[in-house]
């Protein structure tokens, strides 16, 4: 009787949160005057909004800004904040408990609050409509370094002490030693930056007006409320679908060492 009542709150937990989503792609592939009811099966399949969608907007051009700019700022976040976390973990030097608590402040700062000297700082130096200015405010991330910088405290120090004993430089240990046991982690921030990444509407609208560098989200939300949508719901669904979908399936292929890593990090040090 436990478990029953276990798997029936599981499911109807997973229908709440699921329903919407099913919903939003099942509206995209209905006529229009079908999307207003709640089920999720029609007889009258169409692929129109999505040709709608396709027409308007440069769907496959924003699509490679935005993996361009998601992939770029991931690879940096995962590789410098491993490098940050690595030395607050393993190395000893002054001020190294007052670094990471300065670390964990800028956490608590709103990303509102330095909106705007950072939209100054990228017009002082010509970065404006450019690639520059879309990736190089999130090349770094503290959370990441707070959460590689927690899985290498369970990392055994005897690792690191026998890799420097064999003349091993730091990058060497990090990149030969500690990366290949760290995959949970450097998975879960790879996942974590490419969602926020991919998902981000405010920076691009402000640093980028010229259309062929406007990233996938951006050009959606353009299209959503500057009209070209033409109050068409489907139309709407099909772009949300579209812009949801890459993100979907990179945590469908990599939840399980999502879940172990956020399982693991934060418990030690």
């Amino acid at each position: 009787m436990k478990q029953l009542l276990k798997y029936t709150a599981l499911i109807l937990g997973m229908t709440v949160f699921a329903y919407p989503f099913l919903w939003m792609i099942a509206g995209s592939f209905r006529p229009e005057l079908e999307i207003g009811g709640l089920g999720l099966w029609s007889r009258n399949f169409s692929t129109h909004s999505y040709e709608q969608v396709l027409t308007k907007i440069p769907i496959g051009r924003a699509f490679l800004n935005s993996l361009l700019v998601s992939l770029s700022t991931t690879a940096s976040v995962v590789l410098f904040g491993s490098m940050v976390g690595y030395a607050l973990a393993k190395l000893r030097f002054v001020g190294n408990k007052v670094l990471y608590l300065l670390i964990l402040f800028t956490m608590m700062i709103p990303f509102q609050i330095v909106l705007i000297p950072q939209y100054i700082l990228m017009v002082k130096l010509g970065w404006t409509d450019t690639y520059l200015s879309l990736m190089a405010p999130t090349m770094m991330s503290a959370f990441s370094i707070v959460l590689f910088r927690q899985f290498f405290m369970g990392v055994p120090q005897a690792f690191v002490d026998a890799a420097r004993i064999d003349g091993g430089t730091e990058l060497d240990i990090l990149f030969r030693v500690i990366w290949p046991l760290s995959r949970p982690v450097i998975i879960t921030v790879a996942v974590l930056t490419f969602m926020t990444s991919w998902n981000e509407v405010l920076w691009p609208l402000m640093v980028v007006r010229e259309r062929s560098l406007m990233t996938l989200p951006q050009v959606v939300t353009i299209f959503t409320i500057g009209g070209e949508a033409e109050t068409q719901l489907g139309s709407l669904l099909a772009a949300a679908t579209l812009l949801s979908m890459p993100v979907i399936i990179a945590y469908a292929f990599f939840q399980r060492y999502f879940i172990e890593s956020m399982a693991s990090s934060g418990l030690k040090g």
